[in-house]
């Protein structure tokens, strides 16, 4: 059977967050997907280990998600969501505040991750405003944070490849990042080392004055730079802070929300509550793309006020709540309670754990991070060539028939939640393989 990659023209499409030039020389196609598998397009089975983009949760092909989308399609494909609405965005919204940290039942549909970040932050604005705090414009985020694309996303976000080719929004700054492999290498749990640097926020609040800052925004986990993990006390301490000086502390969970860390949410796996938390990904199953930001009630209330006849937000998207887009996280919702996915990653966790550290001996391995069902594998550079070996080490597995993501010289693995004990022995075994053979 010939490859579709030898009849299609690959000029036209401009890939995102891919080196274009490298992959259609040499391209990696994938054409079905069922649970835990990939097919390529030569017709190989590929295991999952990153969950597609940290999103199918649940597995690929779930038929009901797909029947759901199309029984919503033939009733209705589109509805406005200015100034009109239809039940099942406000169905969608009801249960999803049923698995909300307490008091974060104030639902705002997005089309992505990147919007919900860019919401959040005008939302964080417009509250400061709202209660008389205008001065309140400058926006904190941290280094090593990816918050996606937008321009507020990048500006509070602390990838050097974004900032340095976009313009950022004036005032933001950036607390330090936790990373201190120093200190904290294979570590098992949370790094016990380098809570202090919370403390980062008390500076910037010398630094730029309380009544300039908004908000802050920090990954409980950052995912896309490499698995890096909140010290022991640090997101209490931060919220301790931003509480004290009237700073809105807001949790991007695009990657931790629905289940990844065992829990709905990272901020009940940490016991910390945010004002605000972004998702997406998790949230349909990587289905339709949707998002959502979780707002705490008294943000809400704060804008819900003056003429009832005024817009208390003027923010908003055209594909807000989709019809499809609700009727497959209805769907997905129904898939995690019935089958415990919310917190299966809990029950595997000390497992998951284990299986990773196995791997500390492999060759050019140099730290090991894991929590709940995510892993960050570290490696030596190559002198004068960052990233090459991960990326060697990716194309080996993708060979050898698994599926796993890099980041710099970290590989980050989150399997679906429906993962097997077998398939992360699968998972390890490859990988090691791939590191024996990889110089």
């Amino acid at each position: 059977m010939q490859s579709p990659a030898n009849t299609l023209s690959l000029d036209e499409y401009w890939m995102p967050f891919t080196a274009n030039r490298q992959f259609k020389a040499a391209p990696r196609l994938l054409t079905r997907a069922e649970g835990m598998y990939y097919t390529s397009d030569d017709g190989r089975q590929v295991l999952d280990g990153t969950a597609g983009l940290w999103c199918v949760n649940a597995g690929h092909g779930r038929r009901e998600i797909a029947t759901a989308v199309a029984d919503q399609l033939r009733d209705m494909d589109y509805a406005p969501s200015f100034q009109m609405g239809h039940p099942l965005a406000f169905q969608f919204a009801e249960r999803l505040g049923r698995i909300a940290p307490p008091g974060l039942d104030r639902i705002f549909f997005t089309g992505s991750g990147s919007e919900s970040v860019d919401t959040a932050l005008k939302i964080a604005l417009a509250y400061q405003r709202a209660i008389g705090q205008g001065t309140r414009t400058r926006l904190i985020g941290r280094e090593r944070g990816y918050h996606g694309v937008g321009f507020g996303g990048v500006s509070v976000g602390g990838i050097l490849n974004n900032r340095r080719t976009f313009i950022g929004l004036p005032g933001s700054d950036h607390l330090r990042h936790t990373h201190d492999p120093a200190r904290n290498r294979f570590c098992q749990g949370l790094p016990e080392h380098g809570a202090e640097l919370a403390d980062d926020l008390e500076r910037l609040v010398q630094l730029h004055g309380a009544e300039t800052i908004a908000a802050v925004i920090v990954e409980p986990v950052a995912g896309s730079t490499g698995v890096l993990l909140p010290p022991r006390g640090y997101l209490e301490r931060l919220r301790e802070i931003a509480t004290r000086h009237g700073i809105l502390l807001i949790f991007d969970e695009v990657i931790t929300g629905f289940g990844r860390l065992g829990t709905p949410f990272a901020a009940g796996y940490f016991g910390v509550t945010p004002d605000l938390i972004t998702t997406a990904k998790g949230l349909t199953n990587g289905a339709i793309p949707m998002g959502a930001v979780f707002c705490a009630r008294h943000v809400q209330d704060a804008l819900m006020t003056g003429p009832e006849n005024l817009i208390e937000l003027f923010h908003g998207y055209t594909y807000s709540g989709h019809p499809a887009a609700c009727a497959a996280g209805m769907a997905v919702l129904d898939i995690y309670e019935r089958e415990g996915l919310l917190v299966r990653g809990g029950e595997l966790e000390t497992e998951w754990r284990q299986a990773m550290l196995s791997l500390r001996d492999a060759a050019h391995v140099t730290d090991i991070r894991t929590i709940g069902l995510v892993a960050g594998i570290e490696l030596a550079s190559r002198d004068g060539a960052p990233a090459a070996r991960a990326y060697d080490v990716f194309v080996d597995c993708f060979q050898q028939g698994l599926l796993i993501r890099v980041t710099g010289d970290i590989i980050a693995l989150s399997p679906p939640l429906i993962v097997e004990r077998a398939q992360i022995g699968t998972i390890v075994a490859t990988i090691r393989d791939a590191l024996n053979r990889v110089r």
